[in-house]
């Protein structure tokens, strides 16, 4: 073979495993950072670490810890303003505090 093509097939090949490699990396951080506590909704925090959201049915401030399908402690799945908070907890658009 040619020994220029010898070469652009190596630094080619050298590149794309690099490449293959960041994206690994990248991955593996990814699922680092999701696996450390379950799924963050980026909620204000008090010190105990429970977010501190405004209740829709009661519209009352309250501080609850919120699980990883996005539902506070105080989820009712039968009441309609419930369901319309934790779907906002997952979307980011809860009123906090």
């Amino acid at each position: 073979m040619d020994e220029r093509f010898e070469r652009f097939v190596r630094t080619t090949f050298r590149s794309a495993g690099r490449r293959y490699a960041e994206a690994r990396s990248a991955y593996r951080e990814g699922q680092d950072e999701a696996s450390d506590g379950g799924v963050d909704f980026d909620l204000p925090r008090d010190d105990e670490g429970n977010a501190r959201l405004v209740c829709r049915r009661y519209a009352e401030k309250r501080a609850v810890p919120v699980d990883s399908e996005g539902h506070p402690a105080c989820f009712d799945p039968d009441h309609p303003d419930c369901r319309g908070c934790a779907e906002d907890v997952r979307e980011g658009v809860v009123e906090t505090w």
